[in-house]
C-alpha cells in the first residue's frame, strides 16, 4: 500500500456498527469497510453539495412537505445525473487504488450501493437543510 493510499485509510473514521463477517459476499464487504466510512468522512460535503443544489434549483425544496422534501433527495440523485456523478466523485475519489481496482469490477453493483447510502443519509439529515434557511 502506497503513502496515500495509507492515509485516506487513516483519515476515516471507524463505524463500529459496520461488522466484518468471513461469509459476507464481497460487495457488503467493500460497503461496509469501504463506502461507509467514506460516505461518513465525506458527510459535510454532501451536505453543501445537496444546499448547493437546492439553491440551484431555485429553493423550491423549501415549499414542499416532508415527504415530499424526501422524495426530491431520492429524485434528484435518481434521475439528475451530472449531481449524481458529482456525489460518486466525491466518494471514488477517496478510494485508494485497490480499492478502486475492486470498484471497477462491479461498478454498477457499487455505484447503486452507493447512491443508496447517500440518499439514506441526506434523507437522515433533511433536518440540516431547514436550519440553512435560518442561517441565510
Amino acid at each position: 500500500m502506497n503513502l496515500r493510499s495509507q492515509k485516506l485509510v487513516q483519515i476515516r473514521p471507524t463505524i463500529p456498527s459496520a461488522k466484518i463477517l468471513p461469509n459476507m459476499s464481497s460487495e457488503e464487504r467493500f460497503q461496509n469497510e469501504t463506502l461507509r466510512p467514506i460516505i461518513k468522512l465525506q458527510n459535510d460535503l454532501l451536505l453543501a453539495a445537496f444546499q448547493n443544489y437546492i439553491v440551484k434549483t431555485k429553493n423550491t425544496f423549501y415549499d414542499l412537505s416532508l415527504e415530499k422534501r424526501l422524495d426530491f433527495i431520492t429524485n434528484a440523485i435518481q434521475k439528475d445525473i451530472k449531481f449524481r456523478n458529482s456525489l460518486k466523485g466525491m466518494i471514488i475519489g477517496q478510494y485508494t487504488i485497490e480499492e478502486y481496482d475492486h470498484y471497477i469490477q462491479n461498478s454498477s453493483a457499487f455505484n447503486k450501493r452507493m447512491m443508496n447510502m447517500v440518499i439514506t443519509r441526506l434523507q437522515d439529515q433533511v433536518q440540516f437543510f431547514d436550519e440553512q434557511v435560518l442561517i441565510q
